[in-house]
């Protein structure tokens, strides 16, 4: 069983070896980020030149994306991705002993009244994020910011010790850490209260997830529309996050205004207006801080079905 100390959150067991690997995180964690981001150097070097992690796939989206760059401007947009996802990945091992202080101070948000005024009409807020920024931080900064209103959808993992670990990363201010499964539950239980639900959706969603078809970055692109629908069955206001790392180690979070239940209700059923307006927004701060996206999934793997 997990001993005390351990970040077992959940009550569920994992294996006795991942003890030391634990303690080995920990005790990396409690580093200066100054020191961290040396780390982080080492790893970039990794990533980029001797594992050259998953390079096919990150040049192959960055090539279909900004087809008006020359090699030379893929190669190294490619290679400030690797060195700023280099940095999240110290960044998120921080959290696990980073002070309310030190991280309020780090995440800036800039107009956190769109998000209050819908508190104070106690309207559920879904926050449409992406893997864009640190993805990680911006729950933990909401959770300082909004005190007991954020919570966040996640995938769980399969492995035992880093789903208990990202847990307890995830939850370490007060935010809520929702599974997917039990996204809407949570939703109809809070939906009183004056809560936000934070989701990241970028584009991957296949035939199954009903998708929602646009242009972005110059191809033709699946969206996950659940914003739409539980935007109007619930009747929640949506915002956009926008986040940018402004230097290494701050980030600035920005909201902005998306269609909310009651506009969507307006509109023709087939139409989506929040995952359209959603995606404009994120191809907008992927042009300005290409580097800062997560560019190594394949998230256009899917291709629209034309047969009638």
């Amino acid at each position: 069983m997990a001993t005390k100390g351990t970040p077992a959150t959940t009550g569920r067991p994992y294996a006795w070896y991942f003890e030391p690997l634990w303690w080995l995180l920990l005790g990396l964690a409690h580093l200066p980020l100054a020191v961290l981001y040396v780390f982080a150097e080492a790893i970039y070097f990794l990533l980029a030149y001797v594992v050259r992690y998953r390079w096919r796939v990150v040049t192959e989206n960055l090539r279909n994306s900004f087809p008006e760059k020359s090699p030379a401007e893929i190669e190294r947009t490619g290679k400030a991705f690797y060195r700023h996802f280099a940095q999240v990945v110290v960044e998120i091992l921080k959290l696990a002993a980073i002070s309310r202080e030190e991280l309020a101070r780090r995440m800036r948000f800039t107009n956190p009244e769109l998000m209050t005024n819908h508190f104070a009409e106690n309207r559920l807020v879904l926050s449409l994020g992406s893997h864009m920024g640190n993805w990680e931080w911006i729950l933990n900064g909401a959770a300082l910011e909004f005190p007991g209103r954020a919570a966040g959808v996640y995938k769980p993992l399969n492995n035992l010790f880093f789903e208990t670990l990202m847990r307890r990363l995830r939850t370490r201010f007060g935010a809520d850490a929702v599974p997917m499964l039990a996204t809407l539950r949570y939703l109809v239980a809070h939906r009183s209260e004056g809560r936000t639900l934070s989701l990241l959706t970028d584009q991957a969603a296949g035939p199954e997830d009903r998708p929602y078809w646009t242009q972005f970055l110059n191809q033709d692109t699946s969206f996950y529309t659940s914003a739409d629908r539980l935007a109007v069955q619930l009747d929640c206001a949506v915002l956009y996050v926008g986040i940018r790392r402004v230097r290494r180690g701050y980030y600035e979070v920005t909201f902005t205004e998306l269609p909310d239940g009651r506009a969507v209700k307006e509109v023709p059923v087939g139409t989506f207006p929040v995952t359209e307006a959603f995606a404009r927004q994120l191809e907008t701060d992927m042009r300005a801080s290409p580097e800062q996206y997560l560019w190594t999934h394949r998230r256009w793997k899917h291709k629209r079905n034309l047969t009638p």
